[in-house]
C-alpha cells in the first residue's frame, strides 16, 4: 500500500509538471487563429512595384460579389481600370490648372466610375505589360505621365492645343498597350461595355463608408485624402457601427472592400499579423529600464514588436481615430479585401484580408487584422448596400 501511494504521488507531481509544460508551450505557441466566417474570393494576385492597390482591391471586390451572386470565377484586368482612370484624371488635372493629385494612386470609387462610363474587360484581354517587364513596375510610366501634363499645365502657347490628351493616350498606349475596342471571351465577342453589362454589376448598389468627427455622422463628405482626386462621397458613421457595418456583411455573405494604413509597426506582412500593441514599452525594472533608455530606436522596436504570440492591445476610441488621422498618423497607404472573421487562442478577434501582394508570407497572401487595428486604421470600406444592417441604412436614408 505505501509503494501504491508513493507511485501515485510520482504520477501526481509528474502529470502536474507534464499540465505545467502544456500551459508554457500553449503560451508560448504564437498566434494560433480559427477562421469563423470566411467569404469566397478569387485568387491573391501580385501589384508588384505599381501603386494600384485600389484597382487590385476593387477588383477582387468585383470578383468576389460575383461569386455572390452564383457566377463563374472571373479574372477582370487590373491594367484597364487604371488605363481609363488616368485618361479622366489627366483631363481633370489640366482643368483645375495642376491643382489635384495627380499620379498612380485612386480609390474604390474609381473602380466603379471606370466600369459605369467605360466597362471593364478580362485580364487576358488587357495585361497591361507593353514595355518590356514580366510585372508591373510603374516608377518609370508615373514620372512620365505626370511630366506630360505638367507640361501641357505650362506650355508657353498660352492655350491648349488639340492633340494634348492624344499625346497622353498615347503614352499609355506605348507602355500598357492599345485599349482594347472589342475581344474575343469564352467564344463570344464583346465591348469592354456589353461585357459589363453581363456581369450584371449595378455599380449604384455599392455605398462608401468612413468614420471621423470632422464631419456629421450619417451625411455624405469628400473624404481629405490626396488619392481621392475625383472627390468622391462616404457616408460618416461613428465608429462602432462602421465595425457592426463590417460585420454584419460579412456574416451575411458579402465581402468588404477596405482601404487603411499598413504603416503602423504592429503590420507585420510576413507574419501575417496586424495589431495595435498596448504597451509603448515593456515592464522593467530600474536596471533594466536604465539599458532600455540607452537602446536607439530601431532596437527598442524590435523588441516591442516581435509579434510572436498574442499580445494586449489598446482600447481604440473614436477620438484616437481622429486625432491619428488630423496628425497625418492614419495615411491612405493601402486597399485591400476584407473576407472573413476569425479569433485567436484568447478569444480576440480578427478580420481576414485578402491582399495583392503576391503570396509570399504565412498565410499565402493573407494576413489577419484585429479588431482593434481596423478600428484604428480604417481611413473607409464598401460594402454592397444589402450588405448595411437596418438602422445603418435608415440613418443614411438609404432603400
Amino acid at each position: 500500500m505505501k509503494k501504491l501511494l508513493l507511485g501515485i504521488i510520482a504520477f501526481s507531481v509528474m502529470s502536474m509538471g507534464v499540465i505545467a509544460q502544456d500551459e508554457t508551450e500553449k503560451k508560448d505557441e504564437g498566434y494560433v487563429i480559427t477562421l469563423k466566417k470566411e467569404i469566397k474570393v478569387s485568387p491573391v494576385k501580385d501589384q508588384y512595384r505599381a501603386g494600384t492597390c485600389w484597382s487590385y482591391s476593387g477588383l477582387a471586390f468585383v470578383e468576389a460579389e460575383l461569386l455572390r451572386m452564383g457566377k463563374p470565377e472571373t479574372d477582370l484586368a487590373e491594367l484597364y481600370v487604371v488605363r481609363k482612370a488616368y485618361e479622366t484624371k489627366a483631363e481633370k488635372y489640366i482643368r483645375m490648372h495642376g491643382n489635384i493629385n495627380f499620379g498612380g494612386g485612386g480609390a474604390f470609387h474609381d473602380v466603379f466610375n471606370v466600369i459605369r462610363d467605360f466597362g471593364i474587360v478580362p485580364e487576358e484581354a488587357y495585361k497591361g505589360l507593353n514595355y518590356g517587364e514580366d510585372n508591373h513596375v510603374h516608377g518609370e510610366l508615373d514620372a512620365v505621365l505626370k511630366a506630360y501634363v505638367d507640361a501641357i499645365k505650362e506650355n508657353e502657347n498660352k492655350k491648349l492645343s488639340t492633340a494634348w490628351l492624344k499625346g497622353f493616350i498615347g503614352i499609355l498606349d506605348a507602355y500598357l498597350g492599345e485599349e482594347p475596342k472589342e475581344f474575343t471571351y469564352n467564344g463570344k465577342k464583346y465591348t469592354p461595355k456589353s461585357y459589363a453589362e453581363e456581369l450584371g454589376i449595378n455599380t449604384d448598389d455599392y455605398i462608401n463608408i468612413t468614420s471621423y468627427t470632422h464631419h456629421p455622422f450619417y451625411k455624405p463628405f469628400i473624404l481629405e485624402i490626396p488619392d481621392n482626386w475625383a472627390w468622391g462621397l462616404a457616408y460618416n458613421v461613428p465608429m462602432d457601427e462602421m465595425i457592426e457595418i463590417m460585420d454584419n456583411a460579412i456574416n451575411n455573405g458579402y465581402s468588404v472592400c477596405w482601404g487603411a494604413d499598413v504603416s503602423e509597426k504592429g503590420f507585420k506582412w510576413t507574419k501575417g499579423i496586424a495589431v495595435v500593441p498596448a504597451e509603448d514599452r515593456p515592464d522593467l525594472d530600474g536596471l533594466e529600464r536604465d539599458k532600455w533608455e540607452k537602446l536607439s530606436a530601431k532596437e527598442k522596436d524590435n523588441l516591442l514588436y516581435t509579434l510572436d504570440k498574442p499580445v494586449p492591445e489598446k482600447k481604440i476610441t473614436q477620438e484616437m481615430r481622429q486625432i491619428a488621422f488630423d496628425n497625418y498618423q492614419t495615411t491612405d497607404d493601402h486597399g485591400m479585401l476584407i473576407c472573413g472573421i476569425a479569433t485567436d487562442q484568447n478569444g480576440t478577434k480578427y478580420y481576414y484580408v485578402k491582399n495583392s501582394w503576391n503570396t509570399a508570407n504565412i498565410y499565402d497572401g493573407y494576413f489577419y487584422a484585429s479588431e482593434s487595428f481596423v478600428k484604428y486604421k480604417t481611413m473607409n470600406i464598401v460594402v454592397h448596400k444589402d450588405a448595411l444592417p437596418k438602422n445603418t441604412k435608415k440613418n443614411l436614408g438609404i432603400k
